[in-house]
């Protein structure tokens, strides 16, 4: 059988975000305005009124004063109408007491969905996939996730990696498996003998091997 997914852009690490316009919850919104000076987390789900979906946006929701914090946005999306979208905000609002005051997309002719990947054929061609999209203040994706329809998301992991992202970015450094805020972190390997030799000398770093090399960063 062959495969439709040529059909379907798929935006990478290191592309910058493919800009739209499009109807939301909060009234008309262009991404590049939204995304002007602010990190933005993109992600899709399935469909409004269903139990996963539910809890997922619920717990963006309940944190996105805490993404504000990190000056980050939030942005969701799904292939469901405007309608949909405000009866499923009010119903939770209703039923769970959280309040989605965040932007949901109406992408009912799945034209933002497809646009970021969204729609992945061997899962469904109808409903989005639960995708999160990661993308820095310049307007370029950092990080993708993508998960399938019957497996919700892990809040604790993306606020992990966007503090990584951040963090990596204001101090030139990598992160380590399972960094966490306050872990060391790693200091990129020498570019010159000059620089190995330097890296040797130094008793700053927690020295595994002159490649790998720790460090804590300043409070």
């Amino acid at each position: 059988m062959e495969s439709t997914q040529e059909n379907y852009a798929m935006p990478r690490i290191g592309d910058m975000a493919p800009d739209f316009e499009a109807i939301a919850t909060t009234g008309k919104l262009k991404f590049s305005d939204y995304n002007k000076g602010k990190w933005v987390i993109f992600f899709s789900h399935p469909a409004d009124f269903t139990p996963v979906c539910t809890t997922e946006l619920s717990a963006f929701a309940q944190e996105e004063e805490k993404f504000a914090g990190l000056n980050t946005r939030l942005l969701g999306l799904s292939i469901d109408s405007i309608h949909s979208h405000i009866a499923w905000v009010q119903n939770v609002k209703e039923k769970l007491g959280v309040d989605m005051k965040f932007p949901l997309i109406a992408d009912i002719d799945m034209k933002v969905s497809k646009l970021y990947g969204m729609l992945q054929p061997g899962e469904s061609e109808t409903a989005a996939v639960r995708a999160v999209f990661f993308i820095d203040p310049t307007g370029k994706i950092r990080l993708i996730m993508y998960y399938p329809l019957n497996v919700g998301r892990n809040m604790e992991e993306i606020f992990r990696v966007l503090r990584a992202l951040q963090v990596s970015d204001a101090n030139k450094v990598a992160m380590p498996l399972n960094w966490k805020p306050g872990a060391k972190v790693i200091v990129p390997p020498p570019k010159t003998l000059k620089d190995l030799e330097e890296r040797l000398a130094s008793t700053q770093y927690e020295k595994i091997d002159f490649y790998l090399c720790k460090k804590e960063l300043a409070v």
